[in-house]
């Protein structure tokens, strides 16, 4: 049997999931998971990129001490975020995440060198404050950029570390709005205007490119060899991938964030779009994911963990399903990225200082939906489409309460599932590397046939 295992990375956990086919069907098996998340470097909000370095080493030597040698081994993380290494290849520390307070004021710096609006023509990215071409520029303002010979993203770098080679990915890189939506490459003038040396780029490959095997090194250390490729490397890209909702249906990739969107073959750069908040982000063969971030599940995470993590998920949607409260805030106010009390920040927002436990998580519930719904309405509009079904993907595809409100809200029929979707997506783009004549049309009917829910 061919196996195939998904490095599958989130902002608050990681998971390796093996996949294989058995009776026609995709099958998958956890085989590791880790915590992930932030750490204050002298105030600077980072990623432990050693500590998950050794958790990727960990999930293999468990395939190894299982007796199971996946042929290929792929990749995927959130989006923004990247590693710089010098001229020896060797990091430039630190790895700083996308959370960080550094970045807020320089997207009004860049608009006065490139006009936002001119910027969503070339990119189709929205001018967040967090993407990576307002991160490169803010180390080219500290220096850091002085030293730097290579630019790695997040699941770049981890495959450099396993193989010794660098390639870079496409869509992970348009997530930053640095890929020009005409020509699939980085937008050379943008660079040459921000004074961003493009030497530090290697050219984009698509999902499926082979990254190489494992250094000796690394191989001795996990017990054998294996082929790491990349997949769609952005964790949204991997997910979207994995749904098969048509080309009038929108997809809801449910975690840390919820990415609200559609499928298109061309992007949609109006300014309609761009004041909408929709962003057009690279998919699986240079397809456009038009789509908006709403944060998402972090708003129930932050206050699970508030509440010193005494409650389950489940505990929560039942005090959820107990309250009355609807009134709704915007999900993505500034106010909720990393407030140091969620619970707090959700009441101060609405003014209501003494608010119920269980009516600010009604809040939240309600909040997503009417966001859900918005975004649905904007896409019918700008896409001209009759969206007639939604497929909610990912960990918060579990969630029947918000499921179920989203259904009811927006007037939509849903489908939940899979959980695990940037995994299968991830697996999927590793068996059409091993199977050629698994396109993607077939490869996404296998997915919907073993997993989807009605």
């Amino acid at each position: 049997m061919k196996y195939c295992l998904a490095i599958d990375m989130g902002a608050s956990s990681g998971r390796h999931i093996l996949g294989y086919i058995e009776d026609g069907k995709l099958k998958l098996q956890e085989i590791y998971r880790f915590d992930n998340g932030i750490i204050d470097v002298d105030g600077t909000l980072c990623w432990d990129i050693e500590k998950l370095f050794e958790e990727i080493k960990n999930g293999l030597k468990e395939c190894n001490r299982r007796g199971i040698h996946p042929e290929t081994v792929a990749i995927d993380t959130w989006g923004v975020d990247y590693v710089l290494l010098d001229k020896d290849k060797k990091e430039i520390m630190p790895a700083v995440s996308y959370r960080d307070s550094r970045t807020l004021v320089i997207p009004e710096e860049i608009d006065k060198i490139i006009p936002r609006k001119e910027l969503y023509e070339r990119t189709g990215i929205q001018a967040t404050n967090y993407n990576s071409i307002y991160q490169l520029y803010c180390d080219k303002k500290s220096g850091k950029l002085d030293k730097a010979e290579y630019f790695l993203m997040m699941p770049e770098y981890f495959s450099f570390k396993l193989t010794g080679k660098i390639r870079n990915e496409y869509t992970l890189t348009t997530t930053g709005g640095l890929v020009n939506t005409t020509t699939f490459e980085r937008d050379e003038e943008i660079l040459e205007n921000l004074g961003i040396d493009k030497k530090i780029f290697s050219p984009l490959s698509l999902p499926g490119t082979v990254v190489g095997t494992l250094t000796d090194e690394t191989k001795a250390e996990i017990g054998f060899d294996t082929t790491v490729i990349l997949c769609a490397s952005h964790d949204t890209a991997s997910a979207v991938a994995a749904c098969s909702v048509g080309d009038n249906g929108i997809y809801i990739s449910s975690g840390t964030w919820s990415l609200i969107g559609t499928e298109n073959s061309e992007p949609v750069t109006c300014e309609k779009a761009m004041n909408s908040g929709f962003t057009n982000e690279g998919g699986i063969e240079h397809r456009y994911r038009f789509l908006e971030n709403i944060m998402g599940m972090w708003l129930l995470q932050s206050i699970r963990k508030n509440l010193d993590k005494k409650y389950t998920y489940d505990e929560m949607m039942e005090m959820a399903m107990e309250s009355d409260f609807t009134e709704c805030v915007n999900p993505n106010a500034e106010d909720f990225l990393a407030p140091e009390s969620m619970i707090e920040a959700i009441r101060n927002y609405l003014g209501k200082p003494e608010l119920p436990v269980g009516d600010v998580i009604n809040c939240v519930y309600h909040s997503l939906a009417k966001a859900y719904n918005d975004a649905v309405k904007v896409i019918e509009e700008i896409s001209n489409k009759q969206v007639d079904v939604i497929n909610i993907v990912g960990g918060g595809c579990k969630d029947t309460y918000l499921n179920s409100l989203t259904e009811k809200i927006t007037g939509k029929k849903v489908i939940a599932g899979p959980v695990e979707a940037t995994a299968a997506g991830n697996i999927m783009v590793q068996l059409m590397y091993l199977d050629k004549d698994l396109d993607l049309t077939k490869a996404r009917e296998l997915i919907k046939n073993s997993f989807s829910k009605n």
